[in-house]
């Protein structure tokens, strides 16, 4: 396998829309509320969504090589793995070049990081430090979160919460009288966290078996194939139990034919979450995952 081929494999494309979308939804919250608060000064800069769009896919991929080098030296990727190719445990590469990529992508995070606390100065740096740290800490350090059955939390966190609020805090600061913005930020960080939190579930109960053998205790490993199942089903289906709250926040709501798009998705996956077998099949759920994201962005954003 070629250098470049190996270098877009460990980036792991399927999973990037995760980060993308919760920009995306800060995004959409302040484009609305732009036009919802006319005399309240808000404007939606897309030079700085698309700096902060950058650097949040430069932190996940940064993540992804890091997954990728330290579940090698761990042991965790067997010649039994299910998933896609790891480029570290087949020898493509070795781990301190996969982990110099990885480093790579955290300066590169840092450098388009850099405009966005020119705008809002250093309480980005409360949002841009920990995620950097967590970008190595996920599989990584003395306590990796991957590890302990923390994966989850933690995607909820900064690929919902932090990515969607940061996002609109950078566009528009704090003042007074930015709670509702800041509400309909937790609602949708909260949804996009979970639809994120899917994809991270679908790969935990396909590895289930080998994880158990390795020593990484996630929650698939934890709970069980069933109620992992369970689990996914439920971070499948809170985005739209939440679409009521959603309305609240987001002045003007309405249904459209891509909702039907989305659910008719979002179904499949379900059923597929509960008749397929934990194996290399469940490859495909990953996709269909972040397809639906989008999807469920995109009936939201129209």
């Amino acid at each position: 396998m070629n250098k470049i081929k190996s270098i877009i494999l460990a980036a792991r494309p399927k999973t990037l829309p995760a980060g993308f979308v919760a920009v995306w939804a800060g995004c959409l919250i302040v484009w609305k509320y732009q036009h919802y608060l006319p005399g309240a000064g808000i404007r939606l800069d897309w030079w700085l969504a698309a700096y902060t769009a950058l650097s949040c896919a430069c932190i996940q991929i940064a993540c992804n090589f890091f997954n990728d080098a330290l579940d090698a030296d761990r042991n965790a990727d067997t010649e039994k793995r299910l998933g896609p190719r790891r480029i570290t445990a087949s020898g493509d590469m070795s781990p301190l070049t996969v982990k110099l990529w990885g480093c790579f992508f955290l300066v590169a995070a840092s450098a388009f990081g850099l405009p966005l606390i020119l705008a809002q100065g250093w309480p980005v740096l409360l949002i841009g430090i920990p995620s950097l740290f967590f970008a190595y800490g996920y599989t990584g350090g003395p306590w990796p979160l991957a590890y302990h059955g923390l994966g989850e939390l933690f995607v909820l966190l900064f690929f919902g919460l932090v990515a969607v609020a940061g996002t609109v805090f950078v566009q528009i600061g704090w003042q007074p009288g930015f709670e509702q913005i800041y509400f309909a930020a937790f609602i949708l960080g909260i949804q996009c966290g979970l639809l994120s939190c899917l994809l991270i579930e679908v790969n935990n109960i396909r590895d289930r078996k080998e994880d158990a053998t390795t020593g990484k205790r996630t929650l698939a490993v934890r709970l069980g194939d069933k109620r992992a199942r369970g689990l996914a089903s439920a971070f499948l289906v809170a985005p739209y139990v939440t679409l009521k709250q959603t309305a609240f926040f987001l002045p003007d709501f309405e249904w459209n034919l891509v909702w039907l798009a989305a659910v008719i998705v979002g179904g499949f996956i379900l059923l597929k979450l509960h008749t397929m077998p934990a194996n290399k099949k469940m490859n495909m759920l990953l996709g269909l995952s972040s397809l639906h994201m989008g999807l469920f962005l995109l009936a939201l954003t129209i």
